[in-house]
């Protein structure tokens, strides 16, 4: 089922929730709505449901405009952030209880069953209640109860964010294999960078109700379209710079901390210009060793501050000579020994620079 918003907009009174909303969902993705608190996600993931109507645009499954359709007929399945079980019914019998009122055959209704039983991996917990269960069971049991319908679209909105951590790693595991499983359609609303970045197969950001960028992970993490995105997806130094000239298809760029050659950019620059440079940590070096770094490009000193112990990484927190602060993870930590104010030669390939164009960190443009 492929999903289409058209000049989608939401209003309360003078304010909008969700501007100009374009969007086309690929039919069997993954997707992830990500953005900040009120940002407009799950305004947008209600209007999808049926649940909010829409002020101005349309809403299109499969090229059919559902705008005005009912939330009972639009085939859509949700999955909530706090569950939403009877918890006087058991999990069989919450899962049963939507079956039931599409009116199926008793025989029908126990065949769809016993199939999300398995698929969730629940069929040892058919007689227990809701409160029996783990936070990860339930959640589970939510989603039997979603997939049982065979929903054309299954929803799902911040469904983790009341699990440990071990039961949110553990559940991304569940909801992946089972998308991979049914291919339903999934849109899915998270403030979790993370969950986006290891389970979508596509990602919208959203910034005060209208989207930003839309891409795969990968892209989106290698290749940001504004500064404020480079910082939400993932962690990045951004960098006040000018432009002090061209290398190639590359610019020379001037910080507080020393000239630097960025070899990508989003849009075109000219000498002069003020741009922001996103530098991800774990892409700068550091001379822990005192090594020869004699013939070394984009090489510049930075001032140590503290360190962060990560197990698998150390974050350093290093300052620029205006007391500027950037952030560099170490894998792989070697045995060194530094103190506060000690200098720290780094270096970064231009290749890891990227130039942006100057927009506060949370505008939309």
């Amino acid at each position: 089922m492929e999903i289409v918003f058209k000049d989608v907009c939401k209003k309360y009174g003078d304010f909008y929730a969700v501007r100009d909303l374009n969007l086309t969902i690929k039919s069997g993705y993954l997707h992830f709505l990500l953005g900040p608190s009120g940002c407009g996600k799950t305004t947008t993931l209600r209007m999808l449901a049926g649940l909010e109507s829409v002020s101005s645009g349309h809403i299109l499954f499969d090229g059919k405009d559902v705008t005005r359709v009912s939330a009972a007929d639009r085939g859509v399945g949700m999955v909530f952030q706090n569950y939403a079980l009877w918890p006087h019914m058991t999990v069989y019998q919450n899962i049963e209880y939507g079956l039931k009122l599409r009116k199926l055959s008793s025989s029908e209704i126990k065949r769809r069953i016993d199939e999300v039983l398995e698929l969730t991996k629940l069929t040892e917990f058919v007689s227990r209640l809701p409160g029996q269960l783990s936070g990860g069971q339930q959640q589970r049991v939510a989603l039997a109860r979603a997939l049982a319908i065979r929903p054309n679209v299954l929803l799902f909105d911040e469904p983790l964010s009341n699990l440990d951590a071990k039961l949110r790693l553990d559940m991304r595991d569940n909801i992946t294999r089972i998308h991979r499983a049914t291919q339903i359609t999934t849109v899915y609303v998270t403030h979790d960078q993370k969950e986006a970045l290891s389970m979508g197969q596509s990602v919208s950001v959203m910034v005060a109700g209208e989207l930003i960028q839309t891409d795969s992970p990968k892209k989106l993490y290698d290749n940001p379209s504004t500064p404020f995105v480079a910082n939400f997806i993932g962690e990045s130094n951004i960098v006040p710079a000018k432009v002090t000239g061209k290398e190639g298809t590359g610019y020379r760029v001037k910080t507080s901390f020393g000239e630097v050659q960025a070899s990508r950019s989003v849009g075109e620059f000219n000498v002069g210009d003020e741009v922001f440079l996103s530098i991800r940590p774990e892409s700068i070096m550091g001379n822990f060793l005192n090594e020869d770094w004699s013939g070394v490009d984009n090489k510049f000193d930075l001032s140590f501050d503290y360190r962060t112990y990560l197990g698998e990484s150390e974050q350093l927190c290093l300052k620029a000579p205006d007391g500027f602060v950037i952030n560099v993870k170490v894998f792989n930590v070697p045995d060194y020994k530094r103190n506060q104010g000690d200098a720290i030669t780094c270096k970064v390939a231009s290749k890891d620079v990227l130039v942006l164009k100057p927009q506060s960190m949370d505008a939309r443009t």
